[in-house]
């Protein structure tokens, strides 16, 4: 695993590059990716398990479900600014707009892991799929699209207070 995880992880950017024809969603998306790590240890300390094979198993599972999600809400992003849309716009309803499928591709996810929790075997790999998941896929609607809007230089909009000076 020490020499083909770094190998597909070069692939995935590779690919990614290529998708996007640039570096700047895909480093986007790469920065997004230690949020796994944040539901992996929490998950694992609290139901008490150690990282086992199968948990690394999990977090390379979790690496292309979080790649999947990003790509769905930086698509999305991307299209619009093509589109000549106003980018904070873009970003802010883009990121509403894609809340509800990440969201459900996700629940469905740690749903489908459950029966696992209790295998021997398995367990490990489903507190690592199900924690890790949960955790970075609400970290990454807030975190990608701030982590967008600072990659493209995007102000936020002054706000009216209502009150004339």
């Amino acid at each position: 695993m020490a020499v083909a995880f770094p190998a597909a992880i070069l692939i995935m950017f590779v690919i990614m590059v290529f998708l996007f024809n640039g570096f700047r969603q895909t480093v986007i998306i790469f920065l997004c990716l230690p949020l796994i790590l944040i539901g992996v240890v929490l998950g694992l300390w609290v139901a008490g398990m150690d990282v086992s094979f199968l948990a690394l198993v999990g977090v390379l599972s979790l690496v292309g479900m979080l790649a999947k999600n990003s790509i769905v809400l930086l698509d999305q992003v991307s299209a619009d600014f093509a589109a000549g849309r106003d980018k904070y716009e873009a970003i802010v309803e883009d990121g509403i707009s894609r809340l509800r499928p990440v969201s459900m591709s996700a629940i469905t996810t740690v749903l489908g892991m459950v029966p696992l929790i209790w295998d021997v075997m398995f367990g490990p790999m489903a507190v690592t799929i199900m924690a890790g998941l949960t955790v970075s896929t609400i970290l990454t609607l807030l975190v990608i699209p701030v982590m967008t809007a600072v990659a493209y230089n995007v102000p936020c909009p002054e706000e009216d207070d209502g009150e004339d000076e």
